[in-house]
C-alpha cells in the first residue's frame, strides 16, 4: 500500500480527500501546516506528497523548496491561485503537476495515479539501467572492460575513479540516449538529486578532460542534460558528422 503525505490546513477538504484516496488503497497522512509536514514527510518517507499552496505559517512553497533540498519525492501541488506566473514558479521549484481549487476529487485521484505510474515506469528503467554488464566495450578508441576495471584510450591506461568509471560505463551502454542529471545521479551514484547538486557536472568535466579529444563526444543536451554521440557519428577527435 502506497503511502500519500497530505498537506492541507482545510480540515473540511483534508478530510473529503483523506476519505477517497483511502477508498481506492492508499494510506494516507495528514499535515495541516508547513512544519508538521516537513517533520512527517522526514519521519514516514511517503511515495507522493499533496502540497497545499497556501498554509498558515511557512507557505506551501517553502515547504516545497525545503522537501526538494533532500528529496525527488513527486509533488502535486493544491492551489486557489491560478495566474500563469504562479504555476510556473511551482513547477520551476520542483513540483511535479498542480491543480487548481476547486478541483474534482476524482480528478484529483486520478492525477495521483498518473503520478505514481510515471514514478513507477521511471524506476523499472532505472533497475534495468543499473544492471551490471560484463560485456567489453569500444568506442574510438576507447576500450572499457567492466570485470578488470580497467579503460584505456588508444592503448594507454586511464587513470580513473570508481565514479568516473561507472559514468563512462553507463553512457557507453547507451549511446545517443539523453540523461537528466537527476537520473544519472540515481543510476551511477544511487542517490537522489537534491537542488544545488554539482556531483554530475563536476564528473562529467573531469571526465571529458581524462578523455581528451574523445571527451567531446558527451554533449550537453541544454535543459535537459549529457548524452554520448553514437560513434558512428563522431570524427576520431568527438565532434559531431
Amino acid at each position: 500500500m502506497e503511502t500519500v503525505l497530505l498537506v492541507e490546513d482545510e480540515h473540511e477538504l483534508a478530510r473529503v480527500v483523506i476519505r477517497e484516496l483511502e477508498a481506492v488503497g492508499y494510506q494516507v497522512l495528514w499535515a495541516a501546516d508547513g512544519a508538521q509536514a516537513l517533520e512527517m514527510h522526514a519521519r514516514q518517507q511517503p511515495a507522493l506528497v499533496i502540497l497545499d499552496w497556501m498554509l498558515p505559517g511557512m507557505d506551501g512553497l517553502e515547504v516545497l523548496r525545503r522537501i526538494r533540498r533532500t528529496s525527488a519525492v513527486p509533488v502535486l501541488m493544491l492551489t486557489a491561485r491560478s495566474e500563469e506566473m504562479d504555476r510556473v514558479l511551482g513547477l520551476e521549484l520542483g513540483a511535479d503537476d498542480y491543480l487548481t481549487k476547486p478541483f474534482s476529487v476524482r480528478e484529483l485521484i486520478a492525477r495521483v495515479r498518473a503520478l505514481l505510474r510515471r514514478i513507477s515506469h521511471v524506476q523499472q528503467i532505472l533497475e534495468a539501467d543499473r544492471e551490471h554488464s560484463t560485456a567489453a566495450i569500444q568506442y574510438n578508441g576507447l576500450f572499457l572492460e567492466p570485470d578488470a576495471y580497467l579503460v584505456t584510450l588508444d592503448g594507454s591506461l586511464l587513470d580513473l575513479t570508481r565514479t568516473e568509471f561507472e559514468l563512462l560505463h553507463f553512457l557507453l551502454r547507451n549511446p545517443g540516449r539523453v540523461f537528466g542529471r537527476a537520473y544519472l545521479l540515481d543510476a551511477v551514484w544511487g542517490e537522489h538529486y537534491v537542488a544545488g547538486d554539482r556531483s554530475v557536472d563536476n564528473a562529467i568535466l573531469r571526465l571529458r578532460k581524462k578523455l581528451g579529444p574523445v571527451g567531446e563526444a558527451i554533449e550537453t543536451v541544454w535543459g535537459v542534460g549529457y548524452r554520448l554521440i553514437p560513434a558512428e557519428q563522431v570524427t576520431r577527435g568527438g565532434d559531431a558528422r
